[in-house]
């Protein structure tokens, strides 16, 4: 074998034989067992990969997003792992769920979740993290492969497989336990001693690392509103039979695009006749309806919707959006590096803000402001004067901040969250991330409507969910109705726009294991004709073609 050179650490090291990664580690690193993976030539691999060639080597630890996701990919295996063990035979399903944990849920109608299944499985889990077990890859057909889950019994598995456009499959192996996880794993059981696993019925929530938190656990926080909306986002895919991939595609494919679109844009449609009638029946007490989500919810789209439903009824709403009262660019306040912080409330002028609210509540003749983002600064714009009972819908990150409409009453004010709550999963053992869903609906939208290349969308992502979890999050639990925004078509209707996007970020650029991470999602969706998506969908929001673009 020839020579070749690794760079590590700023230090060049030369081999004429392949090494793994883990054989680089400092003897304090292999003990510690806080290096989680690496990336070889910007592509993140596992400690157990052999390198043959020159590479620049960057190792990864819990505060980075990469490993991160391994380490909860490794942390879902082992449960999987323990349950195997502990009950074998029963069926388990794991979710993304409140406070950034992972739900398991039990298949199995008649076994329940209970504090003697929780000690059993954790004390099951101690055993397999201290017996520091290898995780062994192995690398199959996929012929082969569908034997195995046949005769494990991993129906849904079988089913995904049909769509993987791979040959092979890479199992990992650990004292017996065969598992399939779409991931590369951590090199043994040792690796994964930082977790919490806690009762929270039906089942039971998974805490792990988080790279936001400097690769520590958060604090647990209830989130009841939230977690019933995923609840009924799951039990409605399962009924309809779109609640894995597989699931989806077997739809478009026997019944068509055109079907399975009207089917969800009408679950949006009945949330909205809910949500009008619940603001009808309290209209005389409504002055403001408050809407609030991450990026990328479809936040504008719905409020031109909810405007129409509103106008259905006889109700006149104003939209007043809360962009027009940003400060002028030069009193911006500054983030932790520096750069205008334009997540932050105080980009915001409040004050001004509050009092243009309370004279158009108090029935006041009010000149409103708009921002100009070409100049900076805020210029005069719509003269305006209240009905009585026209209530104000403000639309913003920030609209369910007490803080931003300190002066309105609690009693007047009608608050809604809005995000993608999916509960769609690859298999029993793979959920979709729901953050990874926003990241594609933002990409598509960025280039389509603002010519922004995928990797100035990847680039700015860290900082927009910085703002999520700090401006966003800690407030959706005070709203009067949470709008589930996810499409279960969407992923295959967007999927030929992002696909192209993603590609074209080269092998060498820091964004290109996202885009590997997202291509590699989206590659296990059928192609679907989005010609029959209406104009007024959320969806026109990110692809475009919406009725509400020149709104």
């Amino acid at each position: 074998m020839q020579v070749f050179h690794i760079t590590i650490n700023g230090e060049t090291r030369t081999f004429d034989h392949k090494i793994p990664l883990l054989e680089l580690l400092s003897p304090e690193q292999k003990a510690q067992k806080n290096i989680i993976a690496a990336k070889v030539n910007n592509r993140v691999r596992e400690l157990a990969y052999e390198i043959y060639y020159d590479a620049n080597v960057e190792l990864l630890d819990l505060k980075d997003h990469e490993a991160m996701k391994m380490y909860e990919a490794s942390l879902r295996y082992l449960v999987a792992m323990a349950f195997n063990h502990a009950y074998p035979g029963l069926k388990i399903r794991f979710a993304y769920n409140i406070s950034r944990c992972v739900s398991v849920h039990i298949l199995d109608p008649n076994v329940h979740a209970t504090t003697a299944m929780l000690i059993k499985i954790n004390h099951e889990l101690e055993s397999i993290v201290k017996a520091d077990y290898p995780l062994k890859r192995i690398v199959v057909p996929n012929e082969e492969a569908a034997k195995i889950y046949a005769e494990r019994g991993f129906a849904d598995k079988l089913d995904i497989l049909a769509y993987r456009p791979e040959k092979t499959v890479h199992f990992y192996e650990c004292d017996g336990y065969l598992d399939y996880m779409y991931s590369h794993l951590v090199p043994s059981t040792g690796y994964v001693h930082d977790y919490k696993i806690r009762l929270y019925a039906p089942g039971f929530l998974l805490q792990y690392p988080r790279c936001e938190c400097g690769g520590t656990i958060p604090e647990f926080e209830d989130a009841p509103t939230f977690g019933r909306t995923l609840k009924e986002s799951h039990d409605w895919a399962k009924v309809v039979g779109i609640s894995t991939v597989a699931g989806i595609n077997e739809e478009i494919k026997n019944n068509g695009s055109a079907e399975l679109i009207n089917v969800c844009e009408d679950r949006h449609n009945r949330q909205l006749v809910e949500l009008g009638q619940l603001i009808e029946d309290n209209i005389r007490d409504v002055r403001m309806i408050c809407i609030a989500g991450p990026s990328s919810s479809g936040k504008t789209t719905f409020a031109n919707r909810l405007r129409i439903e509103l106008l259905s009824r006889g109700i006149k709403p104003i939209r007043i959006s809360t962009d027009d009262y940003y400060k002028s660019r030069e009193d911006t306040p500054l983030d932790a590096d520096g750069k205008p912080d334009y997540e932050s409330l105080h980009a915001i002028d409040i004050d001004f803000f509050n009092e243009n609210m309370l004279s158009l509540i108090n029935g006041e003749e009010t000149d409103l402001p708009k921002f100009d983002f070409t100049l900076g600064h805020r210029v005069v714009g719509r003269h305006l004067k209240l009905e009585k009972d026209q209530p104000i819908i403000i639309e913003g990150i920030h609209a369910l901040n007490e803080n931003l409409t300190f002066q309105i009453p609690k009693s007047e004010k009608f608050k809604i969250f809005i995000s993608p709550q999916a509960q769609i999963n690859l298999d029993d053992h793979n959920p979709l991330s729901l953050t990874d869903i926003r990241l594609l609906r933002r990409l598509v939208r960025d280039k389509k409507f603002r010519g922004s290349p995928a990797e100035e969308t990847l680039e700015m992502w860290p900082r927009v969910r910085a703002g999520e979890f700090k401006w966003i999050y800690p407030y959706q639990e005070g709203s009067d109705y949470v709008f589930n925004s996810f499409l279960p078509y969407e992923m295959a209707a967007m999927k030929k726009y992002a696909m192209p996007l993603l590609q074209a970020i080269p092998a060498d650029s820091p964004y290109y294991p996202d885009a590997a991470r997202l291509m590699g999602m989206l590659k296990y969706f059928i192609d679907m004709d989005d010609k029959w998506v209406p104009s007024n969908s959320l969806m026109r929001e990110f692809i475009g073609g919406s009725c509400y673009a020149d709104v």
